[in-house]
């Protein structure tokens, strides 16, 4: 027997990771926790060596502000991360393959000390980075009885913020963590939704593609 999966992170990445497991041959439910929306912010007038995007979103939500900034080099977090910011009009300098501290390392590594960094107005900080938040993810609470969608599925958590909210919606509406397996982007998602679940299991790799085999495997019953 296969468990459906269950996608919680805003869109449009709900919808991508969606594609990549229905690709892979399980049944999807999408329920978006969050929506993103752009926020205003000014451009700095400091000088900066370089910009470091953790988040395809702040390329698309940056809006026409993205402008003054398009002179400095760009350290994405990731593949969808550049793709987005070469979209917006940026330089792609540096691609990561991991998380945004991966990503200020590699920026180190190509001696940029002085970054900056668009972000979302909640967000884990990195030391050294200034950031302007440029967008942020809102909450969507769903009615009362919807997160029984969950049980004897599989959820995949993108975030810390998804993790927690998560967690305390299945508390609402009287479901048993123990009837949910959960897959986790990274450790410190893993942490934030905490302990008594049926199964839990931690990316290889903290990207979508490896979250989405995570949760391949755990829609096996055993």
């Amino acid at each position: 027997m296969t468990r459906p999966a269950l996608v919680l992170r805003p869109e449009p990445g709900n919808a991508a990771t969606a594609r990549r497991l229905e690709a892979a041959g399980l049944t999807v439910a999408r329920l978006p926790l969050f929506g993103i929306v752009a926020i205003e912010w000014t451009p700095p007038d400091d000088p900066y060596d370089a910009l470091l995007l953790t988040s395809a979103n702040a390329a698309r939500l940056a809006g026409p502000g993205l402008a003054v900034l398009r002179h400095l080099p760009v350290i994405a977090v990731g593949a969808g991360t550049a793709a987005a910011a070469e979209d917006a009009g940026l330089r792609i300098a540096a691609v990561g393959q991991g998380d945004g501290a991966q990503a200020l390392s590699l920026a180190h590594r190509n001696g940029w000390h002085r970054i900056l960094r668009l972000a979302a107005r909640d967000r884990i900080s990195l030391p050294g980075v200034e950031d302007i938040p440029v967008y942020a993810s809102e909450p969507r609470i769903p009615a009362p009885g919807t997160m029984r969608l969950a049980k004897s599925a599989v959820t995949l958590l993108h975030s810390p913020r998804a993790a927690t909210l998560f967690r305390r919606l299945l508390e609402r509406d009287h479901t048993s963590l123990a009837s949910v397996r959960i897959a986790a982007i990274s450790d410190a998602v893993a942490q934030a939704a905490g302990k008594g679940w049926d199964r839990s299991l931690i990316a290889a790799e903290p990207n979508d593609a490896a979250l989405v085999q995570a949760a391949c495997t755990l829609a096996i019953d055993h």
